[in-house]
């Protein structure tokens, strides 16, 4: 039996330009890692790329300008438009409200609270109770806002008070707050939904209740204006700050870059790795409330190996309930047997898969991928997963590197002096 399961392991790079060859990159980190760090590479060893880098490298940009220029296009230049439920930060939603308030003459923004969409709190619940009021009908405009909260309304984690932060961005933004999408139109029937999840709920209900116009961000910039970037299906979902004058958009041509970088590791390694995008893993900080899922979609692309969802037994109900009055070894024996014997089965709703994860595979991988290489300085864009779909059953030596001798001493790395001519 294998001593090590499942690892994930962070793979360095240098600082990636727009214009760069990715897959060059992701194969001259996978083969130092073979060669630097003696890492065995195996069929079903999964790659994850962040988006970033490849939106990066695609150029995947837009300017203020630009964006003012394609929201000008879909309402008017003169035109007072409403923003419903933006999420509150500096690095996603910012400079999308600059440029939108560029491109019209009026911006009404409706802030949901206590908290936005992923997390952020405006206010606090206790705050709320406080006050005696129900989000879903009691809409504050700044002034009402102040007068119950005063200006000690900043985010707990970052320091930046949102209504007055957002408000400072143009001189044509006001501040509505409300949870409840449709009070926007008390303001004006043209609009724009800000949120990412809920959106495409947002748009009925405003369309029913008489909106004029409703176009959401994954409609702004889903095509290009001039030079610009965009993304067909995103638009403007899943942006980040690129500097104080233009954002990174989500990347583009997700399914033909994995595809084709399975095939350049196929040629590097001998073997055929899982490949996938992947952004904002799917998890909620339980301090803070915030769900960190920013992105429309935790992984945009991957390769069909990673299809579907995990079809596990559960070892603590096994060795609790099935097994329990088996020895150790007998135990064991048991439940290799029983995990030999549900492959083809599907275990939903059975009691023996009880407590399983029931999420897509890619959502779990995409979530593991974005907590090993982090959002900050960490300088590992790509990761390497190994064993993942390994089981209790699983033979055969450990993956951490190469084979092992009787004696203990590891050997060369089976591809280390491939050339890399590949690359």
């Amino acid at each position: 039996m294998r001593v090590i399961g499942t690892r994930a392991l962070g793979l360095r790079t240098p600082i990636i330009r727009e214009g760069d060859d990715l897959a060059a990159v992701v194969c001259q980190a996978v083969q130092d890692a073979i060669d630097h760090e003696q890492v065995r590479i195996n069929d079903g060893d999964i790659i994850g790329i962040t988006e970033a880098v490849l939106a990066r490298c695609q150029g995947n940009y837009a300017s203020l300008e630009e964006i003012a220029a394609d929201v000008g296009a879909k309402f008017s230049p003169d035109s007072h438009v409403g923003i419903v439920f933006p999420i509150l930060s500096r690095n996603r939603f910012a400079m999308l409200l600059k440029g939108i308030a560029q491109g019209v003459k009026k911006v009404s923004v409706l802030l949901s609270y206590p908290a936005d969409e992923v997390g952020n709190q405006i206010i606090s619940w206790e705050d709320v109770d406080d006050k005696n009021l129900n989000p879903f009908s009691d809409c504050l405009g700044e002034d009402e806002f102040r007068r119950l909260f005063g200006y000690d309304t900043k985010h707990r984690f970052t320091g930046i008070d949102y209504v007055e932060y957002y408000k400072s961005l143009g001189d044509n933004i006001e501040i509505i707050l409300c949870a409840d999408p449709k009070r926007i139109l008390d303001y004006t029937d043209q609009v724009i939904t800000a949120d990412i999840h809920s959106r495409s709920r947002t748009k009925r209900a405003l369309l029913s209740q008489g909106a004029a116009k409703v176009v959401g961000l994954d409609e702004i910039l889903s095509a290009p204006v001039g030079n610009s970037g965009y993304n067909e299906q995103y638009g403007l979902l899943g942006s980040n700050k690129a500097s104080e004058e233009r954002v990174k958009l989500f990347p583009r041509d997700c399914d033909a870059f994995v595809q084709s970088m399975q095939e350049a590791l196929r040629v590097l390694t001998g073997k055929t790795l899982e490949v996938l995008i992947y952004g904002d893993g799917g998890f909620k900080d339980p301090v803070g409330g915030i769900w960190e899922l920013a992105d429309p979609v935790i992984s945009p692309a991957f390769t069909k190996g990673l299809s579907g969802t995990p079809n596990e037994l559960k070892l603590k109900y096994l060795a609790d309930n099935n097994f329990a009055d088996l020895s150790k070894d007998e135990a064991r024996e048991a439940i290799v047997k029983a995990i030999k014997a549900k492959a083809g089965r599907d275990q939903m709703g059975k009691m023996e898969s009880e407590g399983t994860t029931p999420r897509q595979l890619t959502d779990l991988l995409g979530s593991l991928c974005d907590l090993v290489s982090g959002s900050g300085d960490k300088g590992t864009p790509i990761v390497l997963i190994q064993g993942y779909f390994d089981d209790y059953a699983a033979g055969g030596a450990d993956m951490a590197g190469g084979a092992f001798e009787g004696s203990g001493k590891i050997l060369s790395a089976p591809f280390g002096g491939k050339s890399r001519a590949a690359l």
